[in-house]
C-alpha cells in the first residue's frame, strides 16, 4: 500500500510540475509574441466566431503558418487564409477566387458559414497566415482566458500554490511517519 501511495505521490508532483512549465511557456509565449502564442513556427489562433463552422466551430484553436510577402502571393481558391482588415481585426476564411491586377494579388474569401462573400478583396500584403490543417476544439476558451491578465496571474499562481501545497503535505506526511518510526523504536526499547 505504501508503495502505491509513493507512485502516485510521485505522479501528481510530475504532472503538477510539467502543468506549471507549460502554463509559463504559454503565456510567456503568448506575451512575447503580442498575444498569439507560436508552437514549432506555427501561429495558434483562437476562433471566436462561427463563421468557418463545420470546418471550425467556435472556441476551436487552429495553427496557422505564417506567410511571407511572396508566399502570400501565391496562394489559390480554396485555400484558408488569416488576413488583417483595414480596423486590425484578424480574420480566418476561405479564398474564394484570386484577383490579379498587375503586380497586385487580391483575394476574395468568405466564410463557410456565411451566405455571401466578404464585402472587401484582401490584398496579399494584409495576408498574416495560411491554415496548417490543424484544429484543437474548445480549448480557444482557455487560450482566451489565459491571454487576460486575470487569467495569466490564476493559471501561474495555482499551479504554483498547488505544487507547494503538496509538497507541504508531503513533508508532513513524512514527518509523521519518521515520528510515529520513534515511537515505535522508544516503546521497543528495553527498559
Amino acid at each position: 500500500m505504501r508503495k502505491t501511495l509513493k507512485v502516485f505521490s510521485n505522479i501528481v508532483t510530475v504532472v503538477l510540475f510539467i502543468n506549471l512549465i507549460l502554463i509559463v511557456c504559454l503565456v510567456i509565449s503568448s506575451k512575447a509574441s503580442g498575444g498569439e502564442p507560436q508552437i514549432f513556427g506555427y501561429q495558434v489562433k483562437t476562433v471566436l466566431s462561427g463563421s468557418m463552422e463545420p470546418t471550425f466551430m467556435t472556441g476551436s484553436v487552429i495553427a496557422v503558418k505564417p506567410l511571407n510577402q511572396e508566399e502570400s502571393k501565391s496562394l489559390a481558391k480554396d485555400d484558408i487564409i488569416t488576413f488583417q482588415t483595414a480596423d486590425g481585426m484578424l480574420i480566418t476564411h476561405r479564398v474564394m477566387d484570386v484577383v490579379k491586377s498587375g503586380d497586385q494579388v487580391m483575394y476574395e474569401t468568405k466564410g463557410d458559414n456565411n451566405n455571401a462573400p466578404d464585402l472587401d478583396l484582401v490584398l496579399s500584403d494584409n495576408v498574416r497566415g495560411q491554415y496548417a490543417n490543424f484544429t484543437v476544439p474548445y480549448i480557444g476558451y482557455f487560450f482566451n482566458f489565459s491571454q487576460s491578465k486575470a487569467g495569466s496571474a490564476i493559471l501561474m499562481v495555482v499551479p504554483g500554490l498547488l505544487l507547494l501545497g503538496y509538497a507541504g503535505y508531503t513533508i508532513y506526511t513524512t514527518l509523521r511517519e519518521i515520528d510515529s518510526k520513534v515511537k515505535k523504536a522508544d516503546n521497543e526499547k528495553p527498559a
